[in-house]
């Protein structure tokens, strides 16, 4: 019992310094996607997933500050359907000649304590811009134990309107709503 509270608590000392100074992380791209899934007919629940994202995060867990800036390829759509991937890449949808890039950049980082629960910002796709809040889970960050470089991952949610971006094919046959996760880890600069 004695060795696993000390392990705890080396774990704690080494993960504590990592968010108490400011950093900059660049997420690993063999690590991190944006998954979305939005309703088909009323009969299931479609999922896809990007799988090019790039981006940048800053955080300063001691002064509670951060940001978050996303870039996700909308041609790297996927969802394990050539055709249905080809169509969501053409004008009816995400118009990837003309919209090359969805981007997230955030205005505002809620913390308690050094961790990040919220990103406030701004989400543009198909050169539409709103206000969405991304809510953050699954936080943590520690040496990787491969690499032993500082790594940072989370989990982050969010649900849009497509139609409020001007997407509107098919509606509402194939729902509205579109939910968002993004799947993040990051290594420190």
């Amino acid at each position: 019992m004695r060795s696993s509270r000390l392990t705890g608590l080396l774990l704690a000392a080494a993960i504590a310094p990592a968010l108490a100074l400011p950093a900059s992380y660049t997420p690993d791209p063999t690590h991190t996607y944006v998954y979305f899934e939005v309703g088909h007919l009323g009969y299931s629940i479609q999922r896809g997933r990007f799988e090019q994202v790039a981006g940048k995060i800053r955080l300063d867990g001691a002064a509670q500050q951060g940001t978050l800036d996303i870039v996700v390829s909308a041609a790297s759509v996927t969802t394990g359907f050539a055709q249905r991937d080809e169509q969501l890449r053409g004008v009816e949808f995400f118009n990837v000649a003309r919209f090359p890039t969805v981007t997230f950049r955030s205005t505002e980082m809620k913390f308690v304590g050094e961790r990040p629960i919220s990103a406030k910002g701004v989400l543009t796709l198909l050169g539409v811009s709103k206000p969405v809040e991304l809510k953050i889970s699954q936080f943590y960050c520690a040496p990787h134990p491969m690499s032993k470089k500082e790594m940072c991952g989370a989990e982050a949610n969010v649900s849009i309107k497509r139609s409020e971006y001007g997407m509107n094919r098919y509606l509402p046959g194939i729902g509205d709503e579109v939910k968002l996760a993004v799947q993040i880890e990051a290594f420190r600069d």
